[in-house]
């Protein structure tokens, strides 16, 4: 535990934003794992709902940084991959 007014103060700070990127990321992850469900269901038109607000998600997650550019767009790329799969 720090004895420094100003550590303590950063330790409160952290703590507060390791919850909310723990809450970012936790909202991310459950929308790609409703989507997923939707299409392991074969519901097209519940998942491609499902899809934009999967999306959007990870895009909140990056604009936030907590998660990378490379890894959102990996993530949306696999999505759409297995969107277009169902479709077909």
């Amino acid at each position: 535990m720090p004895n420094i007014k100003s550590a303590i103060k950063r330790t409160k700070i952290i703590e507060k934003k390791t919850m909310q990127n723990n809450m970012i990321k936790s909202g991310y992850k459950t929308a790609v794992k409703k989507f997923e469900t939707a299409i392991e269901s074969g519901d097209v038109n519940s998942a491609e709902t499902l899809f934009v607000e999967a999306t959007k998600k990870i895009d909140q997650a990056w604009s936030k940084g907590v998660i990378a550019k490379n890894t959102a767009a990996r993530k949306k790329s696999n999505l759409a991959k297995k969107l277009n799969a169902v479709k077909a």
